[in-house]
């Protein structure tokens, strides 16, 4: 039986962005944009209280050109996400050093983060490289990523598949540090002056 998929969105938001951006706005081009918006950081700080306890506001540049730069900047972050990107091929981060691919439960073990190599160590003869402190240090929802995703492994030989798939999470969170700034570059156009949205009953 086949399934039909239809948008979540409420069709009047995207009738009312047609008019000020000239041209029709998709489900996706609106999901693009919200996906950018939440994670730009100028916006998540400013708005930080709002995104713990209540549904977040959702500002919309008056200028086609500024929502469809945020947009594509969103397609992109997504697809890093997904770990779906050609951004990830190849992926900047490697692994080196001999061993079984053990990742220990302790640093007297060898497990840990080498900020002047720029290295995490799964074990005293393998690790992760190209791995500078800020990318190590990267949080979402109050989580250290990199190391999280060790941690939950501690104890367990890493497949080629699961250093394969560490490269790429690390890959992705390095471009997405370098399309967050570009999103903080962009983000005072969304503000400047915003859409008055009135979708109506």
């Amino acid at each position: 039986m086949g399934h039909t998929r239809k948008a979540n969105v409420h069709p009047r938001l995207l009738t009312s962005l047609t008019d000020p951006y000239r041209r029709k706005v998709t489900a996706e081009d609106l999901f693009h944009y919200v996906y950018a918006i939440l994670q730009t950081p100028i916006y998540r700080t400013t708005y930080a209280d709002f995104l713990r306890i209540d549904f977040p506001r959702i500002p919309f540049p008056t200028e086609r050109s500024a929502f469809e730069a945020m947009a594509a900047l969103g397609e992109r972050l997504v697809a890093l996400h997904l770990l779906d990107s050609s951004e990830l091929d190849p992926p900047n981060v490697r692994f080196e050093g001999e061993g079984d691919n053990r990742v220990a439960g302790k640093k007297t073990d060898g497990f840990g983060y080498n900020p002047d190599g720029e290295s995490v160590g799964i074990n005293r003869s393998q690790r992760f490289a190209r791995i500078p402190p800020a990318l190590w240090n990267y949080r979402i929802g109050g989580y250290q990523v990199l190391e999280k995703w060790l941690k939950d492994r501690k104890g367990r030989r890493l497949s080629t598949d699961d250093i394969q798939t560490y490269c790429r999470i690390a890959t992705a969170l390095a471009r997405t540090m370098e399309i967050q700034a570009e999103l903080d570059d962009l983000y005072p156009a969304v503000e400047e002056n915003p859409l008055e949205m009135r979708l109506g009953k």
